[in-house]
């Protein structure tokens, strides 16, 4: 018996260290493209969030897939070397697909967000 809904994971830091960067961003496609919402736990840095938007616009369907949502909270607390090379990763960044997820208000403490059922992928 299948359940109808929307599938959210939470994907954790250590899942994504063992994955490089373009791994990362082909595997967030691949699920988004499932029609999963996904909660990451260390989010991505400012290059990788680029290039996840370049290679997702390169891959629009507007048949069956048209995009992502996506939205994070920058790192509280940077080092000497990230600050040195300007490296910031965000602490946790909630992606899908932009037909099912919305993002309604974002704030220092709240990013609030409404799943839009029965517009699977």
């Amino acid at each position: 018996m299948k359940v109808k809904g929307v599938t959210v994971d939470l994907i954790s830091r250590s899942k994504l260290e063992e994955l490089t960067s373009s791994e990362k961003i082909d595997f967030i496609i691949g699920e988004v493209k499932k029609g999963k919402i996904l909660i990451l736990e260390t989010g991505l840095t400012a290059a990788e969030q680029a290039d996840l938007i370049k290679k997702t616009m390169s891959t629009i369907d507007h048949d069956t897939f048209i995009g992502i949502e996506m939205e994070g909270y920058p790192e509280e607390k940077v080092g000497f070397f990230h600050r040195l090379f300007g490296i910031r990763r965000s602490r946790i960044t909630v992606i899908g697909p932009a037909n099912l997820l919305k993002t309604i208000r974002k704030d220092d403490q709240v990013i609030e967000t409404i799943i839009i059922p029965g517009k699977g992928v």
